[in-house]
């Protein structure tokens, strides 16, 4: 399980650089937030800096599943967790599928797939 927590915290560190290229203005939101807009506003800039935090609260519980470094003491607060992370990404992969951004559809809807499909295989190690 350990290599598909690496594979799983290379794509959270991924989405991590994307935000923060979003918080400084690159113009890269056509694949985000709706697509709606290239260089996100302030409320979406927030919220990129929002997610940032989120990826490395689902990065802490997938390596503690994981066995790799135990930040989440085991129990049922890390099983809660992961199951609770699981669910966020298969329904990110449905939010991003309906996305009316053809960008965002393309690039982040595997994007969460992957993360399903890998939190799902860790929760259930």
């Amino acid at each position: 399980m350990e290599y598909l927590a690496y594979i799983g915290l290379l794509l959270l560190l991924a989405l991590s650089v994307f935000q923060l290229l979003l918080i400084v203005g690159a113009p890269f939101g056509k694949c985000a937030w709706g697509g709606k807009v290239a260089v996100l506003p302030a409320k979406l800039r927030a919220a990129s800096a929002i997610s940032i935090l989120l990826y490395g609260i689902f990065a802490a519980f997938l390596v503690s599943k994981a066995g790799i470094a135990p930040i989440i003491p085991g129990g049922e607060v890390l099983s809660v967790g992961m199951w609770v992370f699981t669910g966020y990404f298969f329904i990110g992969i449905g939010m991003n599928a309906i996305s009316k951004s053809k960008n965002e559809r393309i690039v982040m809807t595997p994007v969460a797939a992957l993360l399903a499909i890998i939190f799902l295989l860790v929760a259930l190690h």
